[in-house]
């Protein structure tokens, strides 16, 4: 049978769908346009990073996920009750964001956000295990192909259809849009089939966090230089991460409307976002990681200077395109040789927590330093800012130049699933 005819692919197709769905709305370019044309100030919007912190810290509470029978709906099975209990509270809880008023209340927008971050982040720790159950070992790998490509397309639908909507049903509509398109991941649960456990010895959830966090992190640690790796991983992105938080009050700033960043920043950007992560595979395949991580690492520093030439040309849709399209695609080749060297860097023992906790902790710089990107950019002005996160990413280059100089990655590097949420 053709796989995309088999039903549990289809399910993951959605179930990846209804899990890229939150992230735009609340820890993403959708929440921040509306909090710029609510008149907040940049040291507001940066603060909305934090939203996101859940999606870097639900290591926490897998474990009692994972332990727990879900309240009421546990005849369903453990995956799909728990599923059917978060998927309905996400659907309301967009709801009740999408109808809060930023301008005259941003917390309890702020509040109401980091609440649907917490279920999505959820829903994605119970989607996780539920793809591990119904698949057999050799069809790991397309099951998680269709979650990811499931992933994207949500971004497209969530995160620029979110945004083109507005101008015709209000920020209320567009989030109640949002919340329907929840309804698929619904219907995937209800046409889906528990797996059958995998067995596991018992362990309470202090056992199971020591399982999952503690012993990889130790074994990790008894490795050389585990210090400066750890150092490199968490300021790879760090300049990126300034940068992004504070890109949409930056095109709003220069006259640029929302129609205008929905159809270049959020549909082109992924695009080329995905564009440069196949092309990020070619050359960590022909160059090899340690050349392809200085190369990509360079090109995604470098590209940060493109928010500064667009600074200097205004309102212009030309610079705007090229902009987009130049950041985009060389943050996703240096994703690819990024997620190729973390790979490389997990134990056999512990190969996906290890993994896990790695890419985590790569994404909370735009969690933590994030948040005091708009009171960089309030005072250093735009150019300024932006200058400076370029030279932001100084200090990961050296620490990778001296990592790759005293530990070069092994060739060809372990191959690891990259994960379905960006890096950053």
């Amino acid at each position: 049978m053709h796989p995309l005819r088999e039903r549990r692919f289809l399910v993951l197709l959605a179930l990846g769908f209804s899990a890229g769905v939150p992230l735009p709305l609340v820890a993403g370019q959708v929440l921040r346009q509306w909090f710029t044309e609510s008149g907040l100030s940049l040291t507001d919007i940066g603060l909305t990073a934090l939203i996101g912190l859940a999606y870097s810290l639900k290591f926490l509470w897998a474990p009692a996920l994972d332990a727990v029978a879900p309240p009421l709906l546990a005849r369903l099975g453990r995956r799909r009750g728990w599923l059917l209990l978060i998927q309905p509270l996400l659907i309301l809880a967009i709801l009740a964001t999408g109808f809060s008023n930023p301008a005259a209340a941003p917390l309890t927008t702020a509040a109401l956000a980091a609440f649907v971050a917490f279920l999505s982040a959820s829903q994605d720790i119970v989607v996780d295990a539920h793809r591990i159950e119904i698949l057999e070992e050799k069809e790991q790998g397309y099951g998680l192909a269709c979650y990811v490509w499931g992933y994207r397309l949500a971004l497209l639908a969530s995160g620029g259809g979110t945004l083109w909507l507005v101008g015709a049903l209000g920020w209320g509509g567009a989030y109640a849009y949002a919340a329907a398109l929840m309804l698929v991941g619904v219907a995937a649960t209800l046409a889906s089939r528990e797996g059958p456990a995998r067995p596991a010895p018992v362990l309470s959830w202090g056992g199971r966090l020591s399982t999952s966090v503690v012993q990889p992190f130790a074994d990790f640690m008894r490795r050389p230089y585990w210090l400066a790796i750890l150092l490199f991983i968490a300021l790879f992105k760090l300049g990126e991460a300034l940068a992004g938080v504070m890109t949409t009050p930056f095109y709003r700033s220069l006259g640029f409307s929302r129609e205008e960043v929905a159809a270049v920043g959020t549909v082109f950007g992924l695009f080329a976002t995905l564009g440069g992560a196949l092309a990020g595979g070619w050359v960590v395949a022909r160059l090899g990681t340690a050349r392809a991580l200085i190369l990509t690492g360079l090109g995604q520093m470098l590209s940060n200077l493109m928010y500064v030439a667009l600074a200097g040309a205004g309102h212009s849709l030309p610079m705007l395109w090229l902009q987009v399209g130049i950041e985009n695609f060389t943050d996703g080749l240096a994703d690819a040789a990024f997620v190729t060297y973390l790979s490389g860097l997990t134990s056999r023992a512990f190969t996906a927590t290890q993994y896990a906790l790695l890419s985590s902790l790569a994404a909370v710089p735009l969690r933590t330093l994030g948040a005091f990107s708009g009171t960089l950019a309030q005072s250093l002005g735009w150019p300024g800012f932006f200058l400076m996160t370029t030279a932001a990413a100084l200090p990961a280059m050296a620490i990778m130049l001296f990592l790759l100089w005293r530990l070069p990655p092994a060739e060809p590097a372990r191959r690891v699933e990259s994960p379905a949420e960006p890096l950053a």
